[in-house]
């Protein structure tokens, strides 16, 4: 391509992503107040008017490149030009709001506005008669489907996902796990704004085994204490190293509580024995990246704040 009609393709490409980047969002907002204002009924006369208006303006861009775009030789070519890149820059307009609309990452306001001319711009590339203009257009419509279809969502998904896990690593001193006891494994988690809920469930259906559950909290006292008055249907020491046992016969549940550094621990079970709860006191660990992947890859675990 000669270096003037390069220019003048350049400069025509140019016009007409500004001359759309400034019509659409326009057209648009009045689309909505209309809709706002009289229902779907309403948005006829803006489209009877708006879509002649637009269309014809578009018309303007292809008059300095009549002698190098075939369709834009006449008043009347280049008027079936004008609709042709309009309605192929609206269909990749609406496949960017698609997109936008799944979260899809399109930068800031102002360059969202920018980018509602590049469809229109690109489908006018496609009717100049240059091999590298074309290779150009399908290029930057390859990586825009590329990037709506794919990378966007996919990076996207990532941000949810560290916004997530940077949610949860908020209060690290209540993400404690223990070791699962044999046969079980964690079935749910929940961070609560003062503490941490994880219940520990059978793997195979059907099991025995029963439930165990293991509360970490703020520290209410300096050491686990009985409650007063006593109840009777529940037998509650303290040892010397300041853990609390409580058990009631019926229905059965035990119950271990002690301090963990400045929280508070407590695991109770109907079925596990008093050895398989302070085992799983004494595997306490903070809740590592690797485990809190899992557990938010398998859904299992949520928060309540």
């Amino acid at each position: 391509m000669k270096s003037g009609r390069g220019a003048l393709t350049a400069l025509h490409l140019l016009l007409v992503w500004a001359m759309m980047a400034a019509v659409v969002p326009t057209l648009g907002v009045g689309l909505l107040f209309a809709a706002w204002d009289g229902g779907a009924g309403g948005l006829v006369p803006v489209l009877a008017l708006g879509l002649p208006l637009t269309v014809g303006l578009l018309a303007t861009a292809g008059i300095p490149v009549r002698t190098v775009v075939p369709l834009c030789g006449s008043v009347r070519q280049r008027l079936g030009w004008a609709a042709l890149v309009f309605t192929l820059g609206t269909l990749g307009v609406l496949a960017g709001l698609a997109a936008y609309s799944r979260d899809v990452p399109l930068g800031s306001a102002s360059t969202r506005l920018a980018l509602t001319g590049v469809p229109y711009a690109v489908a006018a590339a496609f009717f100049v008669p240059n091999r590298w203009v074309r290779v150009g257009a399908l290029a930057a419509l390859a990586t825009a489907v590329a990037y709506g279809g794919f990378a966007g969502p996919a990076q996207e998904q990532e941000r949810r996902h560290e916004a997530q896990v940077a949610r949860y690593r908020e209060r690290p001193q209540l993400l404690y796990l223990g070791d699962a006891p044999a046969g079980m494994r964690v079935s749910h988690a929940q961070l609560e704004p003062a503490g941490f809920i994880v219940d520990y469930r059978p793997v195979r259906e059907g099991s025995d085994l029963g439930y165990v559950g293991l509360v970490v909290r703020a520290g209410l006292t300096p050491t686990p204490r009985c409650p007063e008055p006593a109840d009777e249907a529940v037998a509650c020491t303290v040892d010397a190293h300041g853990e609390m046992r409580a058990a009631r016969d019926s229905p059965r549940l035990v119950t271990l509580t002690r301090r963990h550094g400045n929280e508070e621990v407590e695991v109770s079970s109907q079925a596990l024995d008093e050895a398989g709860l302070r085992h799983l006191l004494d595997t306490l660990h903070p809740l590592s990246d690797t485990e809190l992947e899992t557990l938010i890859r398998d859904k299992r675990i949520s928060h309540s704040f």
